[in-house]
């Protein structure tokens, strides 16, 4: 009965986790886009995404916790050697488990672009604001200072 519980708990999540991986591909494209509108409706779309998937991860643990088993993948693979569903379990939670990678795998990317924008708006920032000049590479790919300008004569 445990088993059963479980599997369907995993089934469950395919279309969450795969309506979280669009939302992050999409994600992507916004943040490259800057579309900041896009990326609110993203990010609250993400949120309840990630707490449904919260919500039936820990059911999924208590289960296996009631059964005196490890909330882990360790405890899943004890419950599907005793289960006659335990072919079914093993799949379908590598399914889910690849999904939720591919979601990781994703938002890390995203992650790392927020962080890439956030460094190129801050130089922008400091070059407007008159702030230290940008370093660029000399012929031995070392960084070499730029000539220092000298202020605007106002005219």
């Amino acid at each position: 009965m445990h088993d059963t519980h479980l599997l369907q708990l995993i089934i469950d999540d395919f279309v969450p986790a795969q309506q979280l991986l669009e939302l992050l591909q999409a994600e992507s494209v916004a943040l490259h886009g800057r579309d900041m509108p896009l990326l609110e409706n993203i990010l609250a779309q993400k949120q309840a995404l990630i707490i449904l998937l919260d919500q039936h991860g820990r059911k999924r643990s208590e289960i296996l916790a009631s059964l005196n088993l490890p909330a882990s993948h360790d405890g899943l693979e004890q419950l599907a050697a005793q289960s006659t569903l335990g072919d079914q379990l093993r799949s379908q939670s590598n399914v889910l488990n690849d999904l939720l990678a591919q979601c990781q795998a994703t938002n890390a990317r995203n992650g790392q672009s927020i962080l890439m924008q956030q460094a190129a708006t801050a130089n922008q920032l400091r070059i407007l604001n008159g702030g230290e000049i940008p370093t660029l590479y000399d012929a031995s790919g070392s960084t070499a200072r730029m000539v220092k300008h000298r202020p605007l004569s106002q005219a």
